[in-house]
């Protein structure tokens, strides 16, 4: 007999104003389309006064000791209330590296799609802060923002969470109601990871499929349940996630051919594909073309695998981060020791070229992104329906040594967020700074207006993220933020 019982029979069964609210929520939630998440890590400490909410020296009474730019170090476009910092040097504090960086480039491209946000976060721990830029402060019972958009939108896929960052952006979330797979999929190593998503092929002379499926079914059905192990662990979740792992899970993996969708080496002397039975991925050469750095910089190979990941719809969220570990390219730094934190030794050429680092992925994805379509339909992009949350530790300390422009900064609580996204309100800031501290306040979180009497919090962000990609949030007890959505 039909199970009557269902949600939506339930909730019409309360009537008046609250079911039909609910309902409609429901409703939205079970025709919307498919929408995807991208955390971009930018640790340790990307200040937002150094980028998009930047200070000029003209328009500050304490310029010299605040860590405003010169004037035309600070670019505006006529179409838009953000900014952006063009700067260059010829060395990284005591590093002697130059560089040369252009945000104006970024802002000029995506500044229909890109939102600044103030914030005032509640930790300077690296991974106390990076939790927490992602679970909101425990907004949601813990949940980490990639865990909600997984379980909303990656039922059907094969591994909706997957997460190559460490630290706090790799944290799980804390409740542990929620389904094992909408837990992120650790990734350690994108390149090799796909070779892990089938366990018979790319192995020389291993048995034939079918046979392989027959000693994977006296397993699961006559040898493992009756062993001491199973019978004192078996109930566990770890576990559980693990059988879950290799029955459904598998059966997607293996049945969509990931080994060689999401692969992205070459076949070459190097790497023998074709001797072992495998083939590249077939937007490998795209991606090479795309990120030119992607045998030696994981942070292009992480942006890669998260293209191939969203655009085969194995994946509904995806976080990935640079290192802490420094790394040359090019006659010069590409991520500074310490990435972000750097910044301690030298915060205007740290941040500078952290800065181009992060955007420069960001702009790479996006193109991708844009190329690739929702649906066969072709009248939506992937990037129509993609949210690329820059996330951070906390923001810097806000002076500097008199007309300084060799300085380095601390940690700081009071700093800024910055959302790339079709799905979000484009073009504008939502909060403001001022130029005689360079502190932030916050924002009506309805209207957007800004509001000098208040700052934003952790939760805010969270909450804000959530309803701008369309997650259903009833019962969550978040703070009501729209201000954010398109």
């Amino acid at each position: 007999m039909k199970n009557l019982l269902s949600r939506r029979n339930v909730l019409q069964a309360f009537g008046g104003a609250l079911g039909a609210a609910t309902l409609s929520q429901t409703a939205r939630s079970e025709d919307q389309k498919p929408a995807f998440l991208i955390v971009l890590g930018a640790a340790g400490g990307a200040s937002m006064i150094d980028a998009f909410l930047a200070i000029r020296a003209s328009e500050s009474a304490n310029a010299s000791t605040l860590n405003t730019f010169p004037d035309a170090s600070v670019v505006s476009i006529p179409e838009s209330p953000l900014r952006s910092v063009d700067t260059s040097d010829t060395s990284i504090g005591p590093i002697p590296f130059g560089y040369s960086t252009s945000q104006s480039a970024f802002l000029k491209k995506h500044y229909q799609d890109m939102l600044v946000a103030t914030l005032t976060g509640t930790s300077v721990n690296h991974t106390v802060a990076q939790e927490r830029a992602r679970t909101g402060n425990g907004a949601w019972l813990g949940r980490t923002l990639e865990e909600c958009v997984a379980n909303h939108f990656g039922a059907a896929s094969a591994l909706p969470n997957v997460n190559m960052a460490t630290g706090g952006f790799a944290a799980r979330g804390l409740d542990a109601s929620l389904p094992l797979w909408a837990f992120g999929a650790p990734v350690a190593a994108p390149a090799l990871w796909p070779f892990g998503l089938d366990g018979a092929r790319g192995i020389k002379g291993a048995p034939d499929l079918e046979l392989v499926s027959q000693a994977r079914s006296l397993r699961d059905k006559k040898l493992e349940p009756g062993t001491s192990f199973m019978r004192a662990f078996g109930d566990g979740e770890a576990l559980a996630l693990w059988k879950q792992q290799r029955t459904d899970a598998v059966t997607k993996l293996e049945g969509s051919n990931l080994i060689e969708k999401l692969n992205l080496l070459p076949d070459t002397a190097a790497t023998p594909l074709s001797q072992y039975g495998l083939a590249s991925s077939p937007d490998a050469a795209t991606l090479a073309a795309t990120f030119t750095n992607l045998g030696t910089d994981e942070l292009e190979a992480q942006a890669a695998l998260a293209y191939l990941l969203i655009k085969n719809r194995v994946s509904a969220s995806v976080t990935i981060a640079p290192s802490f570990s420094v790394l040359l390219g090019g006659g010069g730094i590409l991520n500074p020791p310490l990435a972000f934190d750097f910044s301690h030794t030298a915060n205007r050429a740290t941040q500078a070229i952290m800065w181009s680092r992060i955007l420069g992925v960001a702009d790479k994805l996006i193109g991708l992104l844009k190329s690739a379509p929702l649906d066969p339909s072709g009248s939506e992009s992937l990037w129509d329906r993609t949210l690329i949350y820059v996330a951070t530790d906390f923001g810097r300390s806000k002076t500097r040594p008199a007309d300084s422009t060799d300085f380095g900064s601390g940690h700081d609580l009071d700093n800024g967020v910055l959302l790339l996204s079709p799905m979000v309100k484009g073009n504008r800031i939502l909060g403001g700074v001022n130029p005689d501290t360079g502190l932030t306040h916050g924002f009506d979180l309805t209207t957007g207006v800004p509001d000098p009497g208040r700052t934003t919090s952790e939760a805010e962000i969270f909450s804000g993220i959530l309803d701008a990609m369309g997650v259903d949030t009833t019962g969550a007890g978040l703070p009501a933020v729209t201000a954010f959505r398109g």
